[in-house]
């Protein structure tokens, strides 16, 4: 990459730099192909790449703190698929081989009432572009540790933020709960070669880094005041994309992406886009209370009518109180809230127009149950591909090696390869 980035020009004097003579039998003290420990973790002074998989960004927001956000993978920019996207959508992070913009595209300071970090650490752009995300987004709820974080660098340049959470332990561990000692090792490997690289022909540098070198890195769209914002922590400051158009600022940032997509040679397509939007929850749970707040209201009312009218209303069993499942209390339940003209719907009705009503209500909650049940399970199985993937296979695989080492199948393996 180019010398003039915030990440080399900072890292060199980054506290990532002072891995680079220290021993990694110092760094780690056990054995060095053993699992990560949390004190490896711990004391490691780096970052861990994290794969543009949406289970691992939602899992780290959730344990940042933030509520009510959630990240969906976006598979397509046809205008289909970007319609299917839960409302609102806060902002869009792109995954791409990384190429230095027009700096001149890049505002001359920060703007003020935008909070932008520059990446001054290998490897933490999954955690820069997430919180250059967040923290625009109006009225969130970022949880006690990032609001203090967002107050204690308001005032910051995005060098400076960039400098904090390289230095923030809450993010930094969350962030690293993702490495395991491969993952370290390799990074440690990579500064180092990238440091001896630096006392090179700095032609022969700029070449390798123009080629196949080229870093992987994820960057933000973000609407905020008014327009849309391209937040790059490899770039200075940010950059406009243009004012936004009747709130439909996906569609505005599509030839945006569209245009570095073309810039890529055929064969090379390897992008990924993310997209942070309103946690579906927050509305269908609400939803789903007061959905039962007014079958029972229903319910009271022809308790009250007609002792046997179950017997003519046509239900699938539907919720009538608390369940734990669906994280629906009394509390929730009495704090719902009714339409008026269905309120007195339910409290004027006649018992034939009161019957048709209750399965109506019934009808519907079926409808927000599965959804709710879908969104839960998605957050389960966001939980167990983030532990997969923090589980270190590494001595497992290697005691598998051993073994069939010691009794020759690994070679037998080797000659049944065809190589012509």
């Amino acid at each position: 990459m180019s010398e003039r980035t915030p990440k080399k020009r900072r890292l060199r004097n980054g506290a990532a730099a002072a891995n680079l003579s220290t021993p990694t039998a110092q760094i780690f003290p056990n054995d060095s192909l053993a699992a990560a420990t949390e004190d490896d973790r711990k004391n490691w002074k780096g970052f861990c790449e994290i794969e543009s998989e949406p289970a691992f960004f939602n899992v780290m927001l959730r344990e940042f703190g933030v509520k009510g956000v959630k990240v969906r993978e976006v598979v397509s920019l046809d205008n289909d698929q970007l319609d299917f996207l839960p409302q609102p959508v806060y902002g869009l992070v792109f995954l791409f081989k990384w190429r230095e913009d027009d700096p001149v595209k890049q505002e001359p300071i920060c703007p003020p009432g935008i909070w932008f970090a520059n990446q001054t650490i290998d490897n933490a752009c999954a955690s820069v572009a997430l919180l250059n995300i967040i923290n625009n987004i109006p009225d969130i709820d970022l949880g006690e540790n990032l609001e203090q974080f967002k107050e204690f660098t308001a005032t910051f340049t995005p060098a400076l933020r960039g400098d904090a959470i390289g230095n923030f332990d809450f993010i930094k561990h969350i962030h690293n709960s993702f490495a395991r000692k491969i993952d370290m090792l390799n990074a440690d490997l990579y500064l180092k070669n990238q440091a001896a690289s630096n006392n090179k022909n700095k032609k022969m540098a700029q070449q390798d880094d123009d080629d196949d070198d080229a870093s992987f890195h994820f960057i933000a769209f973000v609407p905020i005041q008014g327009k849309v914002w391209k937040l790059d922590g490899l770039e200075r400051q940010p950059q406009c994309v243009g004012h936004m158009k009747v709130n439909d600022w996906l569609r505005q940032v599509k030839p945006d992406i569209e245009a570095w997509m073309a810039e890529y040679e055929e064969g090379q397509i390897e992008f990924a886009i993310l997209s942070l939007v309103k946690d579906p929850l927050l509305e269908l749970l609400p939803s789903l209370a007061s959905n039962v707040k007014a079958i029972q209201l229903a319910s009271t009312q022809l308790d009250r009518m007609k002792a046997d009218w179950r017997e003519f209303a046509q239900s699938d069993n539907p919720l009538t109180g608390p369940d734990g499942e669906f994280e629906l209390t009394q509390g929730s339940i009495d704090s719902g809230v009714l339409p008026e003209k269905l309120e007195q719907k339910l409290l004027g009705g006649t018992v034939q127009s009161l019957i048709s009503t209750y399965q109506e209500l019934t009808t519907a909650q079926a409808s927000v149950r599965a959804a709710i049940k879908g969104e839960l399970e998605s957050d389960r199985n966001d939980e167990a591909k983030a532990a997969s993937r923090r589980f270190d296979y590494g001595p497992l695989l290697r005691t598998w090696i051993r073994y069939h080492a010691r009794r020759s199948i690994v070679e037998s393996l080797g000659d049944s390869v065809d190589l012509s």
